[in-house]
């Protein structure tokens, strides 16, 4: 199954991609089924009410991930791609007046989150841990239609029928070099002699023009950048109740003071690692402008390693960053098609371990590493966070998150760095650890994987 670099990569806004983003862009897509009356059958005259049960992982930390205001916002016609901060003080004050707003395109259907957002603590979905069902009723309160969406990762939704559909059948145009995992890309680039960012750039290509390719991928690392660059010079409190202050900037003040001297450890660059990752999560746990790679619980990583190589290798070339973004979403489609990029799935080593077997690949790629030695950096990244479950406190993405994406991106250098000093042949393959990851996330208890009912979700005090 192709994946764009537009599909790995895309705009979010903080906390959560599975979360916040998904069901944002669920509830769009519902009340756009709505109007064309596609596949309920339902005079839309007659809707009266509109009702949005959560399940599974949504469910038990949907507070926390403000996913009930993210199907409030889908409900006045937000996504991410739009999101007006001028338009959410609107919906606020609409609601503070009436208890309800209307629903976008449908004046005469009011929308109550206290009663219409149902969270339901019962099992997950047998589907998807990440599941949601819509239902519209008539004004008798009669049943009148339904919908089910699951928000698979990523930013991912996808209806329960579409959610059934075979990879086969998504592959609707034939590209140039075609590679779903990792041994695959690797005999590719073998026999035609092409680097893996410039496959995954032939591939972009038969679906839009060099210039949208290159206008779009630029947009995503000024995003990115403006991510770290917003988290370095905000301190401050972080929403949600945990009280946790926010340590980018701080930290950013601390390293700049220590530039040039003479007395500074080599091991300080970790530190400078870690604070572009954490600069970034802050910004998404306060529910700022982010850029998915490949999560928002994990939109760090990637950002930072690009950053540490532009700002921190010895003549880093900036004509290199496409290069390290299409070899990093080459990796992340290998990832989605045959794994899980989901914490509620999989555990945090299908947000963070994904995220930085990408950033390993993406920096092995421009520091000059062969296929082999790239599949081999990724492989290494992913590797080391085998297991890592999905505890976060209260729900909210901020402990463990924001610490732990800045060690993601240090193993993903560390991971890169190791695979440049061998020859690409190595023991594991990244097609046997992305199996393992895949295997180990289903069976990994639930309680470990974004419900807050497990690790350091329970064993530490809320304040």
């Amino acid at each position: 199954m192709f994946l764009s670099i537009f599909d790995i990569f895309k705009v979010g806004i903080g906390p959560s991609s599975s979360h916040t983003n998904g069901p944002m862009i669920a509830a769009s897509m519902f009340l756009q089924s709505l109007k064309t009356a596609s596949d309920l059958s339902l005079d839309t005259r007659s809707i009266s009410r509109i009702t949005c049960t959560l399940h599974g992982s949504l469910a038990f930390t949907g507070k926390g991930h403000s996913t009930d205001k993210a199907i409030l916002y889908g409900m006045a016609g937000l996504t991410p791609e739009n999101f007006d901060p001028d338009r959410i003080v609107k919906i606020k004050n609409e609601l503070s007046q009436n208890d309800y707003i209307s629903v976008n395109g449908f004046s005469s259907v009011r929308f109550c989150p206290e009663s219409d957002i149902i969270f339901d603590y019962g099992p997950a979905l047998k589907q998807h841990a990440n599941g949601m069902i819509f239902r519209v009723f008539d004004a008798d309160g009669n049943l009148c239609g339904s919908k089910t969406f699951f928000s698979i990762g990523g930013g991912f939704v996808k209806s329960e029928l579409e959610l059934g559909i075979t990879k086969e059948a998504l592959n609707s145009k034939e590209i140039p070099y075609p590679f779903s995992t990792a041994e695959e890309m690797i005999q590719l680039a073998s026999a035609n002699n092409i680097s893996i960012s410039k496959m995954k750039k032939d591939n972009e290509l038969v679906f839009i023009t060099q210039d949208e390719l290159n206008t779009g991928i630029t947009k995503i690392w000024a995003d990115m950048k403006k991510s770290i660059q917003d988290g370095l010079h905000t301190d401050g409190i972080l929403p949600g109740g945990l009280k946790l202050r926010r340590r980018a900037k701080a930290l950013y003040k601390s390293l700049n003071s220590e530039k040039g001297l003479n007395s500074t450890a080599p091991h300080v660059v970790n530190d400078w690692i870690a604070l572009y990752a954490m600069a970034v999560n802050e910004e998404n746990a306060a529910g700022g402008k982010i850029v998915t790679a490949p999560t928002n619980g994990a939109a760090g990583v990637i950002p930072a390693t690009l950053m540490y190589y532009l700002e921190h290798v010895p003549n880093s070339d900036p004509n290199k960053i496409h290069d390290f973004l299409l070899t990093a979403a080459a990796i992340g489609g290998i990832l989605k098609s045959n794994a899980s990029i989901s914490g509620a799935e999989v555990g945090c080593q299908g947000e963070v371990g994904s995220a930085a077997a990408m950033a390993a690949a993406g920096l092995c790629s421009v520091l000059g590493g062969s296929a082999a030695q790239i599949e081999n950096a990724a492989e290494i990244a992913l590797e080391h966070h085998l297991g890592m479950t999905c505890d976060p406190i209260k729900g909210l993405v901020q402990a463990p998150c924001i610490e732990r994406n800045g060690l993601g991106a240090i193993k993903a250098v560390s991971a890169a760095s190791l695979a440049l000093r061998g020859d690409g042949i190595h023991l594991v393959s990244l097609d046997a650890c992305i199996k393992t990851m895949f295997e180990t996330g289903k069976d990994m208890m639930v309680k470990y994987k974004e419900t807050s009912q497990g690790g350091l979700a329970v064993n530490v005090i809320e304040c």
